[in-house]
């Protein structure tokens, strides 16, 4: 039977015909934390993966229990925009005690937004690439759990979209904190000015994107949720992890500016 497991940090494997050899593991400098993008965890991953032994739908789960214990609101249902949010939404739903229920089915016939050339297309493309299940929030207060806000263009066209078929409130909660800085680490980040956390119009977000409130989880409350079981593990089981050598570390620097690597510029 196959044994597939993550590489390890500094590891260098060869794989062949007839095995897989680890030839070397090269050691982080001495007491030199791990610095795992944390983003990972939070957006760019498929729900499936394992990281660090663990899943990351769970991770997602997590924040979003997190989120509602740093967060609650007094609301009707507990939904997400399809469906990247999904897992997040579950755990605040199931934290709260309010019902997970869909306001919006995706429409599959319908392109990228992001690769649309300009604004206003991008925002006629939400539009279109959502249908809206308004018997499910009629008359109600709504939360809606996003994994991240970036920009802000795609979740004020979403939100629309709900107050006009119905919806009495839309509270908008966000499952990662506010993205501030660049990544110098091969992630295509928006520029500084384009992220909405540095922007004037952050200091009145609600306003600007038309929700009732919106609040992100805090980079404590995330890191938490992601190391929380690995703790656990290495805490049961301090041989399992042996190979985390080191302390258990995470790189947070697009959202708190404090980079794992000394930059050269």
């Amino acid at each position: 039977s196959r044994y597939y497991r993550e590489v390890l940090p500094g590891e260098i494997v060869k794989i062949s015909r007839h095995d897989v050899q680890t030839l070397d593991v090269v050691r982080r400098l001495e007491g030199d934390p791990s610095a795992f993008c944390i983003f990972e965890y939070v957006y760019f991953a498929r729900p499936d993966s394992i990281f660090e032994g663990q899943m990351v739908y769970s991770v997602r789960r997590r924040c979003g229990q997190q989120l509602a214990i740093e967060a609650p609101v007094e609301a009707d249902l507990v939904s997400t925009v399809p469906e990247s949010a999904t897992p997040a939404a579950l755990g605040y739903a199931q934290k709260c005690g309010l019902p997970y229920v869909e306001v919006l089915c995706k429409n599959r016939y319908v392109g990228r937004t992001f690769i649309q050339p300009n604004m206003r297309l991008r925002q006629l493309g939400v539009a279109k690439k959502f249908g809206v299940l308004s018997d499910n929030f009629k008359g109600k207060r709504v939360v809606i759990i996003d994994d991240s806000i970036v920009r802000g263009n795609t979740i004020s066209p979403i939100i629309k979209l709900l107050r006009e078929s119905g919806a009495k409130e839309v509270h908008i909660r966000v499952a990662s904190p506010p993205i501030r800085f660049p990544c110098y680490m091969g992630i295509n980040i928006p520029t500084k000015e384009e992220l909405i956390a540095n922007r004037p119009e952050f200091h009145d977000l609600a306003n600007y994107i038309g929700a009732d409130s919106v609040v992100y989880l805090s980079v404590e409350g995330l890191v938490s949720s992601v190391q929380e079981s690995i703790k656990a593990r290495q805490d049961n089981n301090p041989k399992t992890h042996k190979s985390f050598i080191g302390k258990l570390g995470h790189c947070t620097a697009c959202l708190t500016g404090d980079y794992p690597v000394e930059l050269e510029w």
